[in-house]
């Protein structure tokens, strides 16, 4: 086990560096001019220019520059947002768990409903049912994600108006930002209507979530009855109904445990895609969330906020990545060895 923390923990730094890298390398990749990119000053003079080469190590070699950015990521000192004024850290602060926890209900909508409908068309796989299933979960799967978001704009909240068309909660709501959660903070406020709160933050929260929800469970409807299909397939399965057990227990005691094992890999490999479709719906929602911020900040040309928006948005996806990775590899020790067996 130690042998494996330390393997995951290692290639978790290392992953981290290279984002580093890249996310440093950006401030030469934007168009313009270095110093101005990264301080939004235009300096009047060159006495005032020299000041801010210095300030901003830009006078050293790039070795020197990338060690001082590490050490203000790890101070926590990201810099300032050329468009309010305010510190990235607190704005990324804001904006992160918004994403998050989109992503969190569009991700428990499609492991509710994905997976019980997995396992019920892998078990009846070529039959009529299996295949109106597939079928439906494959065009599902097709559907782009923004334009899922508009078509529920266009009906839910322009034609039939039972649904809000942007934001996260209404503005006759004061809820101040404790966590960012916004169901947290709703139950951590005071002097509002908690029970009207949450009814309205629900009616803003739907349309969105349910536009990342189905695609993320049509496929997850598709990995699960994949897995059922193999698992059925074992000649442990066999050996089971020679002995007489019924079909319920060899779903329950061989099928089901055996056939989720493989889901936990393949819902690591589902983030990307998963945190990415949030991104994008949130701008067509105006979803308070990290994609919505840095595609403002890319309309303004916040260079800062760019650097370390992607920064931190690649370090959430490694991370959420690795850990699912080792949490899937602690409850199954075998997958270790099936793996060095097939190297």
């Amino acid at each position: 086990m130690i042998k494996i923390l330390t393997r995951y923990i290692t290639l978790f730094v290392l992953t981290l560096l290279v984002l580093a890298i890249l996310s440093f390398s950006l401030a030469y990749l934007f168009p313009g001019d270095v110093l101005v990119n990264l301080t939004g000053i235009t300096p009047q003079n060159n006495m005032q220019r020299d000041a801010l080469i210095r300030q901003f190590k830009l006078d050293q070699p790039y070795v020197f520059q990338f060690i001082y950015y590490l050490e203000q990521l790890l101070s926590g000192d990201w810099g300032y947002s050329f468009i309010s004024g305010l510190p990235l850290r607190e704005e990324i602060g804001i904006a992160m768990p918004a994403t998050i926890e989109l992503s969190t209900y569009a991700m428990f909508i499609a492991l509710v409903i994905g997976v019980p409908i997995g396992c019920y068309a892998g078990l009846r796989s070529y039959t009529a049912g299996d295949y109106a299933i597939n079928s439906v979960s494959m065009i599902s799967y097709s559907f782009p994600v923004f334009w899922l978001a508009l078509i529920f704009i266009l009906i839910f909240s322009l034609q039939w108006g039972i649904a809000p068309l942007s934001g996260r909660i209404s503005l006759l709501f004061d809820v101040p930002n404790h966590t960012g959660f916004v169901m947290i903070d709703i139950m951590l406020a005071d002097n509002i209507d908690k029970a009207l709160a949450y009814k309205d933050a629900l009616q803003h929260l739907v349309l969105p979530t349910l536009a990342i929800a189905i695609i993320t469970t049509a496929s997850m409807i598709r990995i699960t009855r994949r897995s059922i299909i193999e698992v059925l397939n074992k000649p442990y399965i066999t050996a089971a109904r020679s002995r007489g057990l019924s079909k319920w227990q060899i779903f329950t005691q061989h099928i089901l445990r055996n056939a989720l094992l493989p889901i936990l890999p393949l819902m690591a490999m589902q983030i990307t895609t998963l945190i990415t479709n949030a991104m994008i719906v949130e701008t067509l929602f105006s979803w308070p969330g990290i994609g919505n911020w840095l595609i403002q900040a890319i309309y303004q040309r916040d260079y800062p906020a760019l650097r370390v928006g992607m920064f931190a948005v690649a370090s959430v996806v490694v991370t959420l990545t690795i850990l699912i990775d080792f949490f899937n590899r602690v409850i199954d020790p075998s997958r270790e060895k099936f793996e060095r067996g097939t190297v």
